[in-house]
């Protein structure tokens, strides 16, 4: 990856794409390094006309014998997945963590609601949200994503594609690909970032992290379903409704499913009754974590391009 700029907008405008060398690449990535991820090629097309501020913006390519590759914008903190790992030195507070869900959720809400067509990303997961050096959320890795052919169609036949884990288990199924396929995904990932567990355990019983979360909830326990890493650090109220949009979110049934509007709308009130908690608490410092600003106005009315 490679570094990009600010931006003030989440719309932003076309900028020319740069080709690069492969050894002006080795020089750049330290001889690649540092590796965050493994990703497919989308089509060139598609990573051109999509722009938005919590999308990771494509800046170049390689195209060298063959040696082929896509630059994109150089993303500090690396992927989500690797700061809700049980092994991460830095715990990420529950305003943290609600502003990157708040922001990934508005990333795809762009997908299937401020482009023309509608695109279903595929292959949403915490491995493909990435963190900017003020812990920005930026979804990547468009490889899998699929475009509706035509205007007011809400569904497609198509193969399965995506992660185990994430995949929306009704799609399996039918092979019929919806924007609720992204809904599911989306809500495992909100799970993790709650409950910073595996989303498969290596347990005989409720392995996966939503029959997990199921179980917590249903004895009523809050408390030991969020993070205990947090210590209890955080908005009762706000969590039990991160957890509701989570768990509506991971229905077996598309049917039941919120929208991704409906997922921003609901986070954003999350996010906003732990600031009006830290608020009644009294200021205190923050860290980076929580240094992220995003624009709650924006969040309801995604623009098309």
């Amino acid at each position: 990856m490679w570094g990009g700029t600010s931006r003030k907008s989440p719309y932003v405008s076309t900028e020319k794409i740069r080709r690069f060398t492969y050894a002006e690449l080795s020089t750049i990535t330290n001889n690649f390094k540092r590796e965050l991820g493994e990703g497919s090629f989308g089509k060139v097309k598609l990573l051109l006309t999509v722009h938005h501020r919590n999308l990771t913006t494509l800046c170049g390519y390689c195209d060298e014998g063959k040696q082929i590759g896509l630059v994109y914008e150089y993303m500090a903190n690396g992927n989500l997945k690797q700061h809700m790992s049980d092994k991460s030195a830095d715990v990420v507070s529950w305003e943290g963590r609600l502003r990157v869900a708040v922001e990934a959720a508005q990333g795809l809400e762009y997908l299937h609601h401020g482009c023309k067509p509608p695109r279903v990303h595929r292959d949403i997961k915490s491995a493909n949200i990435l963190l900017s050096e003020n812990f920005q959320a930026k979804i990547a890795d468009f490889g899998l994503t699929k475009s509706f052919p035509v205007e007011g169609v809400t569904h497609m036949s198509t193969a399965v594609a995506g992660t185990f884990g994430y995949l929306d288990p009704e799609y399996c199924q039918t092979y019929r690909l919806t924007e609720k396929s992204d809904v599911f995904s989306f809500g495992v990932v909100l799970l993790e970032l709650i409950t910073s567990r595996p989303v498969i355990a290596n347990t005989n019983e409720n392995n996966h992290i939503s029959l997990w979360v199921g179980s917590m909830i249903g004895q009523g326990d809050i408390k030991n379903t969020v993070d205990p890493r947090l210590q209890g650090d955080f908005d009762i109220s706000s969590a039990w409704k991160a957890v509701e949009i989570a768990m509506l979110s991971v229905s077996q049934t598309s049917t039941e499913r919120p929208t991704m509007n409906h997922v921003v709308r609901e986070l954003s009130q999350c996010l906003e009754m732990e600031i009006a908690r830290k608020g009644r608490r009294g200021a205190e410092p923050r860290n980076q974590h929580e240094m992220v600003s995003i624009n709650l106005g924006t969040a309801l009315n995604p623009s098309a391009r």
